[in-house]
């Protein structure tokens, strides 16, 4: 078993628990709240801001060219093409660039981003690859299962067609293969990589959570 395969088998409960969240079954059947959307893209605009410092952070940790590269690569691509295509989302439901950038994170914003930004300048390259996973292989499962329940087109099938997408379904390859290779190179961490899988697969878990309650600071 790769480990990779072996991280996805740890996590199991989780990703039933995504596969069943109420954000995904009624975003897949085109009923989910628009406020509940909204909430999610402001948050996740947010989230990707310090997912790209973590690509850039693991990028200066890479010890060969090849992954560098990459990284780096990713962590571009995030800030020029993916949060451009959450600039257009949002204006689809008038939410402009300049709100995008000043919303406040919700509390799960925040602890997830903590979490990620803690690892990359503490974590080891191995570490870093473990947290980063959930999040590209979650979605692309999350998104296909979406297709599978969606019955027909609306509104939200813009967003299962980005997640399910030649060029997302590539990048979440190179990742499982960036965690195969760092659990092959590192097999002293395999603890610590599935500690660091396990707490982003629950933070994105409840990321969705966090949208559908339209979570927010109150006191």
């Amino acid at each position: 078993m790769s480990f990779s395969d072996y991280l996805l088998e740890e996590g199991t409960d989780v990703w039933e628990a995504q596969l069943n969240h109420p954000f995904v079954r009624e975003l897949a059947a085109g009923t989910l709240d628009e406020a509940a959307f909204e909430h999610w893209v402001k948050q996740d605009y947010r989230y990707l801001l310090d997912y790209a410092r973590l690509f850039s952070i693991a990028g200066a940790k890479a010890r060969d060219e090849q992954t560098m590269t990459h990284l780096l690569g990713v962590a571009h691509e995030v800030l020029d093409h993916e949060m451009d295509l959450h600039r257009s989302f949002a204006a689809d439901y008038g939410i402009s660039r300049a709100e995008l950038e000043t919303v406040e994170k919700a509390p799960t914003c925040v602890a997830y981003t903590s979490f990620l930004v803690r690892t990359a300048y503490e974590g080891s390259i191995a570490e870093i690859a473990a947290a980063l996973y959930p999040c590209m292989q979650g979605y692309l499962d999350v998104a296909e299962h979406m297709a599978d329940l969606a019955e027909e087109e609306h509104r939200y099938t813009p967003f299962i067609e980005t997640y399910t997408g030649e060029e997302f379904r590539e990048a979440t390859a190179w990742c499982r293969e960036f965690v195969d290779d760092c659990g092959e190179r590192y097999p002293g961490e395999h603890e610590a990589m599935t500690d660091a899988f396990l707490t982003s697969a629950r933070l994105e878990y409840r990321f969705w959570e966090m949208a559908y309650t339209l979570e927010g600071w109150d006191i």
